[in-house]
């Protein structure tokens, strides 16, 4: 028999809904869930990898803003780096499918250089 979480689901299915609105349902996942390790990785990992996804692609949009204000090439320029901005929003809809893939799966897949922390601070 699976484990069960706070919520009175099964901690695969607890693990992947902390994915599906982002840094939202990881905080909200996070607070609420006191014991299971594996919702809490889940819920962290997906707090933190969206947030920074999330102020990255705001950068980004800064950037593409900024430059648009120049004068000649800023219409080229802004519209280039608005690309780069919709690619980060594909990458995190991409993200955001698999990651619930893995936890609905039951694998802890941990993201690169955030994973092992957030396991770091799950596991104490």
């Amino acid at each position: 028999m699976k484990k069960k979480s706070v919520f009175g689901l099964e901690e695969n299915i607890a693990g992947a809904l902390s994915y599906l609105f982002g840094p939202l349902s990881g905080i909200l996942v996070l607070v609420l869930e006191k014991d299971n390790k594996y919702v809490r990785f889940h819920a962290l990992q997906s707090t933190i990898w969206f947030l920074v996804l999330w102020l990255a692609i705001m950068l980004v949009d800064f950037v593409a803003g900024m430059f648009g204000l120049l004068p000649y090439v800023g219409g080229f320029l802004g519209g280039l780096v608005g690309i780069v901005s919709g690619l980060g929003g594909l990458i995190s809809l991409i993200s955001l499918i698999f990651l619930m893939y893995k936890a609905f799966t039951g694998a802890l897949f941990k993201i690169p250089m955030i994973g092992d922390v957030v396991w770091g601070q799950v596991s104490k």
